[in-house]
C-alpha cells in the first residue's frame, strides 16, 4: 500500500496532525525536491527523477515492501500524481489524503461556484487547448501553461492571476507578466469564441477548396455521433474539418487525419491549432496503405472512395457497434456507395444545398454540388 498526501503552499504546517503523523510512520518519501525539504524527520528522500512516467515502475519496485509515502501538490487525484498510481497499482493499493486543490482555493477567494466553473489543465501543453472553452461568459480556471500565451489566445478576457494559493507568500492581481511559477490563471471570458456545435463556418478553415461545406459537415458528424473518449479515422482529411470538430465536441475525443498532399497535411495542423485541437494527428499516405492504427470507432471517407481496398480496410478495421459515414460528390465515388450500401445495408442519404448569391441587382439561389452520404453501423459480435 502506497500513501499519497496532498501538501499545499502552507508546507507541512498546513498538514492536519493526523496526517503529519502518518506520513512519519513511513519508511521512504518520494516526491518533488521542493516537497522533500518541507518534512522534517530522518527519512530517505527520493525526489523524482524526469522524466517521471518511464521511471515510476522501477521506482516503486526498487522499494517493494517498505512503507512508501508520496508527497504531491493539492489534491492527488486532480491532475496529480494520485491519478498515475491508482492507474499503475489499482485502486486497492494507494491510499489517498488529499489537500484542497488550487481549483478549490482560487474559487473560494473568487467566489465562483466550482460546479460552474471550466477547468484546463496547460501542463506541458499548449495553449490553444483553452480555444474550445472560450465562449461569452464562461469562466475558466487554467492550471500551469505561459500567461502571455494564454492572454495571446484568450483575447479579450479578463484574467486574475493567483500565486502560492493557501500559503504566506499568497497573492492576488491582474498583472499576468509578473506571474509566480506555482500560479492559477482565472479567465472571464469576452465575447470571442465559435460554438461547439457541428457545423462551424466555413471561413473558420483554411483550406483551397477542398472543404466539407458546412451544411454538409453538421449533418456528417451528427451521423458519425461522436461520444467522449472516442477514436476518429479521417480518410483523404482535405483541410480537416470533420476531424476537427469530431475532437471539439469533448476533450478527450481523439482523430487521426489520413491525407496524401503535404500541403493539405500542414493546413490540417493549422486549422487544427486555430480552433484549440492541436492534439488531432496527421498522417501524410495514400489509403489503405497507410491505415495502421488504432482500432477507430467511427470512420469518415471524404475522399479516396474509388481507391482499390480503401473501404475494405476502414470496414474491417472499425470496432464492432462503430460508425462508417463515407460522402460522394462524383458519378464514381457514388457507385461504389450504392454497391456497398447493397452488400453491408445502412442508409443513403442525398444532400442538396442552395445559398443566395446576387444576380446582378437581386438576390438569387446558387446550388452547391450534391453530396451523396452512406452511414452504416458495424454490428456488435
Amino acid at each position: 500500500m502506497i500513501t499519497v498526501v496532498g501538501v499545499g503552499a502552507d508546507g507541512w504546517d498546513g498538514l492536519p496532525e493526523t496526517v503529519r503523523r502518518e506520513v512519519a510512520e513511513h519508511d521512504v518519501l518520494f516526491g518533488s525536491a521542493r516537497q522533500l525539504d518541507l518534512v522534517p524527520g530522518g527519512f530517505e528522500r527520493v525526489p523524482w527523477p524526469s522524466p517521471l512516467l518511464p521511471a515510476l515502475p522501477g521506482l516503486l519496485e526498487a522499494h517493494r515492501g517498505r512503507r512508501m509515502c508520496v508527497l504531491a501538490s493539492g489534491d492527488p487525484m486532480f491532475h496529480g500524481i494520485g491519478s498515475t498510481l491508482v492507474r499503475l497499482l489499482g485502486v486497492e493499493e494507494v491510499r489517498v489524503l488529499p489537500h484542497p486543490s488550487s481549483v478549490s482555493l482560487a474559487c473560494a477567494r473568487l467566489g465562483w461556484p466550482l460546479d460552474e466553473v471550466d477547468v484546463v489543465s496547460l501542463v506541458g501543453k499548449p495553449a490553444s487547448l483553452l480555444v474550445p472553452f472560450l465562449h461569452p461568459g464562461r469562466r475558466l480556471l487554467v492550471l500551469g501553461g505561459v500567461p502571455a500565451d494564454v492572454a495571446s489566445v484568450a483575447g479579450d478576457a479578463r484574467f486574475t492571476v493567483l500565486e502560492q494559493l493557501g500559503g504566506p507568500d499568497e497573492r492576488i492581481h491582474h498583472d499576468l507578466p509578473s506571474a509566480d511559477p506555482l500560479h492559477v490563471i482565472a479567465v472571464e471570458c469576452g465575447r470571442q469564441g465559435y460554438s461547439l456545435v457541428p457545423g462551424l463556418p466555413d471561413d473558420a478553415y483554411e483550406h483551397d477548396g477542398q472543404l466539407t461545406k458546412r451544411e454538409v459537415r453538421a449533418v456528417t458528424l451528427a451521423l458519425l455521433a461522436p461520444r467522449p473518449g472516442e477514436l476518429l479515422w479521417d480518410v483523404g482529411a482535405g483541410s480537416g474539418s470533420i476531424a476537427i470538430e469530431w475532437s471539439r465536441t469533448h476533450p478527450t475525443c481523439r482523430a487521426i487525419c489520413v491525407e496524401r498532399n503535404t500541403s493539405r497535411a500542414a493546413r490540417i495542423e493549422r486549422n487544427a491549432a486555430a480552433l484549440g485541437v492541436p492534439r488531432v494527428r496527421v498522417v501524410v499516405g495514400e489509403s489503405p496503405g497507410v491505415l495502421d492504427f488504432a482500432t477507430p470507432d467511427a470512420v469518415f471517407l471524404g475522399g479516396g472512395l474509388t481507391a482499390p481496398g480503401a473501404l475494405e480496410r476502414c470496414w474491417d478495421a472499425l470496432a464492432p457497434g462503430g460508425r462508417l459515414v463515407a460522402n460522394a460528390v462524383t458519378l464514381e465515388s457514388e457507385s461504389v456507395l450504392v454497391r456497398y450500401h447493397r452488400a453491408l445495408g445502412g442508409s443513403l442519404t442525398r444532400v442538396e444545398v442552395s445559398r443566395d448569391a446576387p444576380v446582378g441587382g437581386f438576390t438569387s439561389w446558387r446550388p452547391q454540388l450534391p453530396v451523396t452520404i452512406w452511414h452504416v453501423v458495424k454490428e456488435q459480435r
